[in-house]
Parts: C-alpha cells; sequence; structure tokens
C-alpha cells in the first residue's frame, strides 16, 4: 500500500522548525512542548528561557516576494496564538512570564531571532 507523500510546503515548515528548535537549544532555551495544538490554532514551539515561558512562532520564506517572513505574522496570526497561548496555559496551569518571540528563515537558511515580537 501507497501512501501520499506530505506537501513540500509542510515538509518545509517541518524542516524550518527543526532548524529553530536546534538554534534555541544552542542559545539556551529549554523545550516544553512542539506543535500545541488546540480548537485556536497551533503554537510551533514552547520553550523555556531562564524563568520565561517563550512561545515561538517559526515563519519560513523562499523569496520575500510577498513579504518577508517575519512580515507575514498578521495581527489575526497574533491573536490566534496569542488564545493558543492562553489555551495552553489555563490547561497547563503555568504561571510565569511570557515572551513572544519569532524565528525567520529564509531560503538560504538565515536565522532571524525576534524576541518580544509581539
Amino acid at each position: 500500500m501507497f501512501s501520499n507523500p506530505r506537501p513540500s510546503h509542510l515538509l518545509s515548515g517541518d524542516r524550518s522548525e527543526q532548524a529553530a528548535y536546534h538554534y534555541l537549544i544552542q542559545q539556551g532555551l529549554l523545550l516544553i512542548e512542539k506543535n500545541y495544538r488546540c480548537k485556536h490554532g497551533e503554537l510551533d514551539l514552547i520553550m523555556r528561557d531562564g524563568k520565561t515561558l517563550v512561545v515561538v512562532e517559526v515563519r519560513f520564506r523562499n523569496s520575500n516576494k510577498y513579504g518577508s517572513a517575519e512580515e507575514s505574522i498578521t495581527q489575526a496570526k497574533q491573536s490566534r496564538i496569542i488564545a493558543t497561548t492562553q489555551h495552553y496555559l489555563q490547561l497547563s496551569k503555568i504561571n510565569s512570564a511570557i515572551r513572544f518571540d519569532v524565528i525567520a528563515i529564509s531560503k538560504d537558511d538565515n536565522i532571524n531571532w525576534i524576541k518580544n515580537a509581539f
């Protein structure tokens, strides 16, 4: 039996999340959870930086033709990330400072880490 291969955009998303994860681990962050999903949306990476809980949105762009990876995080996307984070916090009962970061990765694998992105 043959299974359908995953679409290329999902594979590049997986690779980008792995690259972001390894980069942030090298920077001293600790992984709490990957790809947390609920009815509000998905959180790519949930990490800890000292006493701060860090929610990381990972974005990849093959080109900047329609905007950079950073620019692709619209107000609506930010609202979904915040709602998903609130859901996660209610279930996990975590009470700590929270920071929203973005890891933007370009086609040439350049990583731009934006702390406190929103």
